[in-house]
């Protein structure tokens, strides 16, 4: 029965089940994944913050500052940075929260005007029921993005249990983030550690590098759209809420695709909202020429040299992590697998068996007789 088979088949039936076993650890990877979500996110968000902040401690460290001292600048200006940014970003929108709504109820005066007017020949009734779909279809949304953001977090006590876990995993991986890693590499067979230690090297590296480019390209986004939001409305009695999109823009710009799409059109509706429909338009070709401008030139040479990854699947990864986990795994989608990515290339290209990382010999030890043979 066993010659009956051809050998295509039992090469493919001898794939087939070793995909399957890999399928199914994947797929139980991810269950624990999701089952664990309250504690994965802040670990995740922890290891984004000590990329970037790791490198700094270091620098710090090297021109004679006491280590404590370089953690504690690091993790409080950090706090202190984001603090700044939200707090001025809250105050401005309160603020102009009143004179945006008094805008916007104009602006849906004009447009109901003009609808009517227009050779479509709509009724007010016509105009109304488009609207209230319209809200219906936004409501239901925005309800589906907030009952994904309370299922990370149902309660205040969750959010800052997570808010906790961030600040202590990231001050822990400043203070001994090596030795970290190192215990975590004793827990595989002594022939595999050579490869984890160089190619976690390799993975860390490129999320730095990701991490500090990407928080450069943020800003030069922020930037960009900000400053032509100002100068646009210099030529148009002011533009309102300059300093809020150019935050929003900065930190939806850590968001692949979504957070370009959702902040430029934050700025083309208040541009609509206050100043008018060519005033709008201008705005929205800021927003596209900025986005060109990170897209074809920032992108490619900062981006693409640091992380090796391709831009069709930088858009596959983040479309499954944005199915999969929502606006979490959109975030995560891209410095995952960069570092996926990098770890697979230096394993596969086997420079750790001629060439191992310095670091090896702490969590190899020495031979030293037959008790001693690898397992």
């Amino acid at each position: 029965m066993h010659d009956s088979v051809t050998p295509g088949m039992r090469i493919a039936a001898a794939w087939s089940w070793r995909l399957l076993v890999v399928a199914g650890v994947l797929a139980l990877f991810l269950f624990l994944v999701v089952q664990l979500r309250l504690i994965v996110i802040p670990i995740m968000v922890a290891l984004l913050l000590s990329a970037l902040l790791v490198p700094f401690s270091n620098w710090l460290q090297r021109h004679r500052w006491p280590k404590w001292a370089a953690v504690a600048v690091s993790e409080l200006g950090v706090i202190a940075i984001l603090a700044g940014l939200i707090w001025l970003t809250v105050r401005t929108v309160i603020n102009g929260y009143p004179a945006l709504a008094d805008q916007t109820l104009v602006r849906w005066e004009d447009l109901k005007q003009w609808l009517l007017d227009s050779p479509l020949h709509l009724s007010e009734a016509d105009i109304n029921a488009w609207a209230e779909n319209l809200l219906a279809g936004l409501q239901e949304d925005t309800s589906s993005i907030w009952s994904g953001a309370l299922s990370l977090g149902s309660s205040v006590g969750h959010v800052l249990a997570g808010f906790l876990l961030v600040l202590f995993a990231t001050l822990f991986i400043l203070i001994d983030g090596r030795g970290i890693w190192h215990w975590i590499v004793r827990i595989f067979p002594r022939k595999a550690r050579a490869a984890m230690i160089g190619g976690g090297e390799a993975g860390w590296i490129t999320l730095s590098t990701f991490v500090r480019v990407q928080v450069l390209v943020a800003f030069i986004d922020a930037v960009g759209i900000g400053l032509g939001a100002f100068i646009l409305g210099l030529f148009y009695d002011g533009f309102p809420l300059v300093i809020p999109i150019a935050i929003v823009v900065f930190l939806g710009s850590f968001i692949p695709v979504v957070g370009a799409v959702v902040s430029g059109a934050i700025a083309v509706f208040i541009a609509l909202v206050f100043m008018g429909p060519w005033q709008a338009f201008v705005m929205l070709l800021i927003v596209i020429g900025v986005q060109q401008l990170e897209g074809h030139v920032l992108q490619p040479f900062l981006v693409g040299n640091a992380v090796k990854v391709h831009p069709l699947a930088v858009v596959v990864a983040v479309a499954a992590g944005g199915f999969l986990a929502g606006i979490p795994g959109a975030l995560f989608a891209v410095p995952v697998v960069a570092t996926l990515n990098a770890m697979i290339v230096y394993i596969a290209r086997g420079d750790w068996r001629t060439n191992p990382h310095p670091s090896v010999a702490d969590v190899v030890p020495p031979t030293r007789g037959p008790a001693f043979r690898d397992r």
